[in-house]
């Protein structure tokens, strides 16, 4: 069922967040002819129906085609046993390619549901196509594809609040101005307050020669949690920051993903857990963050499912297992069959 060489085609395909293109107009030639219309939206998702109905469907399946790697990134697949490696292959092209498989296998859209090939996931993109194609479409289940983490159903969303933190200052020489506070050392002191409260400093930049007092430093900083209060909690304290004059301090919030969580005994858990039953699959759940949490926070019942089992995410070293993908294509075929009678 699993089309490993359309796998190695469309990984070799650059897709940074907000230049994916190129693999969208690979997915429309791969589909011509597939029954059902699809069209791009607004924000550039390739959305797939059954017809043109502008009715809510009961289902909305999403594998986004983005990356993380930018445009300049070597991207070489290499077979190695029974691993493919390269960057991307599990995250995500390995999802969609698995459900461009499943549902060539099935022959058509299952009666009721909607895909949405989604943009803009990953880093700043901020679940941009997730959120537009769950609030245009308004669903009434959602369905995220990934390429790892066949062994477990994300049911909790991790929310997250990413900000870029600046502060400037006069600047000057290292020796005759010293004395005149530096923008490095402020914003590295800020970075320390923040780390102490479960931030993550994912980039630091700024400063100028050895022996010049820096006069601008940033950095991009992230607080993940299960917990909407504990996100707004540090909003708060990113409003309270400060620095000394003369320097300056700004501070922007660049990404919000909102958290939540399905309970176990949500109708779409149990159907989902229902079909791993049947494949011997882990009834395990876990936590993600991927384009269910724009479902989820929008009050769309809404979980992840993966579709292979690797390892190195968000590396050039990227691994998936390839014998691992035809279950999870049997897992994804089982639940995208089952969602038209759920949706009801």
């Amino acid at each position: 069922m699993f089309d490993v060489e359309a796998l190695e085609t469309f990984t070799a395909i650059a897709a940074p967040t907000g230049a994916e293109d190129e693999r969208l107009a690979w997915l429309e030639r791969r589909l011509d002819g597939a029954a059902g219309v699809r069209d791009r939206d607004e924000v550039g998702n390739l959305i797939w129906r059954a017809d043109g109905s502008d009715e809510p469907p009961g289902a909305l399946v999403m594998a986004h085609v983005d990356t993380v790697f930018a445009a300049d990134t070597p991207l070489e697949v290499e077979r190695r046993g029974n691993d493919l490696v390269g960057p991307g292959i599990g995250d995500n092209a390995a999802a969609v390619i698995a459900l461009v498989s499943v549902l060539e296998t099935i022959g058509a859209l299952p009666p009721d549901v909607a895909v949405a090939f989604t943009v803009g996931e990953e880093g700043l993109g901020n679940l941009r196509g997730a959120i537009h194609a769950c609030a245009k479409l308004r669903p009434g289940l959602g369905l995220a594809v990934e390429g790892h983490g066949l062994d477990h159903v994300v049911n909790e969303h991790v929310g997250s609040l990413r900000a870029r933190i600046e502060v400037t200052g006069p600047g000057g020489h290292s020796w005759w101005d010293r004395g005149t506070p530096s923008a490095v050392h402020g914003l590295v002191e800020i970075a320390a307050q923040l780390v102490a409260t479960g931030a993550n400093v994912g980039r630091i930049a700024g400063g100028g020669a050895v022996n010049a007092i820096a006069s601008q430093a940033e950095m991009l900083v992230e607080r993940r949690s299960l917990d909407e209060d504990e996100l707004a909690r540090f909003g708060a304290r990113l409003g309270e920051l400060s620095v000394a004059p003369p320097l300056e301090l700004g501070c922007e919030v660049v990404g919000r993903r909102g958290a939540g969580r399905l309970a176990e005994d949500h109708p779409l858990m149990r159907m989902v857990m229902g079909a791993r039953r049947e494949l011997g699959l882990p009834e395990a759940c876990g936590s993600g963050s991927t384009d269910a949490n724009a479902a989820i926070a929008q009050g769309i019942p809404a979980v992840a499912i993966g579709c292979g089992r690797g390892s190195g995410m968000h590396t050039v070293h990227e691994r998936i297992e390839l014998d691992s993908l035809e279950l999870g294509c049997l897992q994804l075929e089982a639940v995208l069959r089952s969602l038209p009678a759920l949706s009801r």
